[in-house]
């Protein structure tokens, strides 16, 4: 279920949130989904929007694709498209748990580690790393050039 902005105060406390670009979207995500949904908690994905995308390269799916491919997918009860910043979204949402990739661990914002302990978030790092979108737009943009 696609969840607005305004909506997230009513699942405060209640959920697990995972964040992301997910363009592309690959097996490491989904690995990341199904090891945050075995906290227990309803999970929203904090999809980011093509603004952000675009920080870091050309959007492969425009955002409104990558939430109805992200809100279909089984480990996933909520989805939201961010148009704000992830700070923004976790002060409105204020979810039982954060939950990043291990990769994460030490490089989290300051303000957002801030954020949680304000709210009694409990970040929670998965170490579920099997790919990462960059690495995969890099080998093919590698593949591109040789050809």
């Amino acid at each position: 279920m696609v969840v607005l902005f305004d909506e997230l105060k009513e699942y405060r406390g209640r959920v697990g949130m995972v964040d992301g670009a997910f363009d592309p979207l690959h097996q490491g995500h989904i690995e990341y989904f199904r090891a945050a949904a075995e906290l227990g908690v309803p999970l929203l994905c904090n999809v980011a929007s093509d603004a952000y995308v675009r920080t870091k390269h050309p959007p492969l799916l425009p955002a409104a694709h990558r939430v109805a491919v992200v809100d279909a997918i089984r480990y996933i009860t909520y989805t939201h498209l961010y148009v704000v910043d992830t700070e923004t979204t976790l002060r409105e949402l204020q979810p039982r748990y954060y939950i990043k990739g291990q990769d994460w661990r030490n490089r989290l914002p300051a303000e957002q580690v801030q954020i949680c302990q304000q709210y009694g978030t409990e970040i929670v790092y998965l170490d579920t790393v099997v790919d990462s979108s960059t690495r995969l737009l890099e080998h093919f943009a590698s593949q591109q050039n040789q050809r």
